[in-house]
């Protein structure tokens, strides 16, 4: 059983940094590829970024590219979040979520491209992350 809870969103000023965690807390997800999303007032859930079970390779939003990096510890069973210079538009809740099926590591075989919320299987409850000007 998976059972995703993030942890570490907050209000913050533009430019601040913030971290977002991801545990797993039934059981261990090293397997699986963990991906997070964001979803502001009104609008779709957006794909952020994504890592593959290994670490060895992510994919981010171009808007996150140089800003944000995802990262995992398998010992801790955790996927991190960092999110540096934040802005505004960056204000949303932000889920993780894990892919269990391969889609994500084909994906990144076949060369990356944007993944969709349905290549992942199970999701957090998200955790509020504002930014304001």
């Amino acid at each position: 059983q998976v059972n995703l809870v993030e942890s570490g969103g907050g209000l913050v000023q533009t430019g601040d940094s913030l971290r977002l965690s991801c545990v797993n807390s039934r059981r261990s997800f090293s397997s699986y590829a963990v991906g997070w999303f964001r979803q502001a007032p009104g609008k779709a859930r957006e794909f952020v970024a994504t890592i593959s079970w290994s670490g060895h390779n992510t994919y981010y939003l171009d808007s996150v590219k140089g800003r944000f990096t995802i990262s995992r510890d398998n010992a801790k069973n955790t996927v991190y979040l960092q999110m540096n210079s934040l802005k505004p538009e960056d204000t949303a809740v932000y889920y993780c979520a894990a892919d269990s099926s391969g889609r994500i590591a084909t994906m990144f075989q076949r060369g990356p491209t944007l993944p969709s919320r349905y290549d992942y299987d199970y999701w957090g409850q998200g955790t509020q992350v504002t930014v304001s000007s």
